[in-house]
């Protein structure tokens, strides 16, 4: 399912939490002063599975700094800060129902009973490269968290991943994982590094990523319908080239400045 409805789930996609989205029924919003249709997509291809839930974080802050991220002409500098910004603003959400503790403390008045985190482990797997840049907005958030790195590169002719480095924490399947990668495109990365992980017993698993299409959250959900998936657009298509539109182009490289 898909968080944000106002009414069911297919009458009022995001419609009561995303100004300028109309019902999926109507299944169209303005984007760039056209049409688009991702919202009709959305419910198209994720009718046809059983679904986990896709959440998208639409804090104003989080949609005022997605835009500067997408403008051409911001820089490399600018667009890492940015995303460990949204990283670190998406964090509160994607922890939001971490399990908490009682435990007595002594303010500078009295004694009270006080909350605390109960002490479960999470642990941060980039899906390298891009995913490295929202890693430090976590960490922030959560500094004890274990990282673990799984390395994938797209095939440019092909456009599938193809793996070149897995380094997870000894106890991987006791945490909970968080998954990070910026552009949930094809959904092909993010489906193998999610196979990757249950392979090694992680049963608790979520994706955090920026900006998606359609065809990749079709995609997760239809592999993975367990994982819950955490973003902060979901934008129109991909492009013959499996690159998101509108998007904001190839964020590894936008990230350390390589083309």
């Amino acid at each position: 399912m898909l968080t944000g409805c106002k009414d069911k789930l297919f009458q009022g996609l995001f419609a009561s939490r995303l100004p300028g989205f109309s019902t999926a029924q109507e299944g169209s919003h303005k984007h760039g002063g056209k049409q688009c249709n991702s919202w009709k997509k959305v419910v198209t291809l994720l009718k046809i599975h059983p679904m986990s839930t896709v959440h998208v974080i639409d804090h104003p802050m989080i949609q005022h700094k997605l835009t500067i991220m997408r403008k051409k002409e911001t820089g490399s500098k600018d667009f890492r800060e940015l995303l460990k910004e949204i990283s670190l603003l998406m964090g509160y959400e994607i922890t939001r129902d971490l399990p908490l503790d009682d435990i007595e403390i002594e303010t500078p008045i009295c004694r009270m009973t006080a909350k605390k985190v109960s002490g479960r482990k999470l642990a941060i797997v980039p899906i390298l490269r891009a995913g490295i840049g929202m890693v430090d907005g976590l960490q922030t958030l959560v500094p004890v968290a274990k990282v673990g790195h799984i390395g994938l590169y797209r095939d440019e002719k092909t456009h599938t991943p193809v793996v070149y480095y897995c380094k997870l924490p000894e106890d991987i399947n006791k945490r909970l994982v968080i998954v990070t990668d910026p552009m949930l495109a094809t959904g092909g990365s993010s489906c193998d590094a999610l196979a990757m992980l249950k392979e090694r017993g992680c049963n608790n698993i979520r994706l955090m990523c920026l900006v998606a299409a359609p065809e990749g959250i079709a995609r997760v959900q239809k592999e993975h319908p367990d994982v819950d998936i955490f973003v902060a657009a979901i934008d129109e298509r991909l492009n013959k080239d499996a690159y998101i539109v509108p998007g904001l182009g190839d964020a590894g490289d936008r990230i350390f400045g390589t083309k």
